[in-house]
């Protein structure tokens, strides 16, 4: 699969992951290490979710202090995190996820910042209070963000630049 976007070094893997119907940007490595940080709680990963309704500040109190989730068969609480409504909602190219159409009521964008990632985590934590997500989209993992690159496209970044300035 990797094959098909670029000629990359034997031994290339993904650093976690996206289900597949999330989007957004997606590290990729050689060096064990590199991974073993960027999924450790030292590093920041954002994501922008579009979710089913207008949510509320209280909603978005909760998702800040941590939500009870299920993760296989336990129940299991989310560290704090940061979260802020996006107002004007982001906009973003239709991606390769069916989306689902705006006549089914209003939505509203998120940002949410996690140094954790759990299975299917932002989308259980929003579905938790109240506003299943539509739209799940990683835009940064540490200092290094989407920005403008299209779906696909690929660019090699120093593992410097990973590092978030405290």
């Amino acid at each position: 699969m990797l094959g098909t976007l670029s000629d990359f070094p034997e031994g290339t893997m993904s650093i976690g992951r996206l289900d597949e119907n999330s989007e957004g940007l997606l590290l990729l490595t050689t060096d064990g290490k590199v991974s073993e940080q960027v999924r450790s709680k030292k590093i920041e990963k954002e994501y922008f979710v579009q979710i089913e309704g207008i949510i509320d500040e209280t909603a978005t109190q909760k998702l800040r202090d941590g939500v009870l989730i299920k993760l296989r068969h336990e129940t299991y609480k989310t560290l704090a995190c940061k979260v802020h409504r996006l107002d004007p909602s982001p906009v973003f190219k239709q991606g390769s996820a069916k989306v689902r159409h705006e006549g089914h009521g209003p939505t509203s964008w998120i940002s949410i910042t996690l140094r954790e990632g759990k299975f299917r985590q932002v989308r259980k934590m929003t579905a938790a209070v109240g506003f299943p997500t539509v739209r799940l989209i990683r835009v940064r993992i540490g200092n290094i963000e989407i920005n403008n690159l299209e779906s696909g496209e690929v660019i090699e970044v120093d593992r410097f630049e990973l590092v978030e300035k405290e």
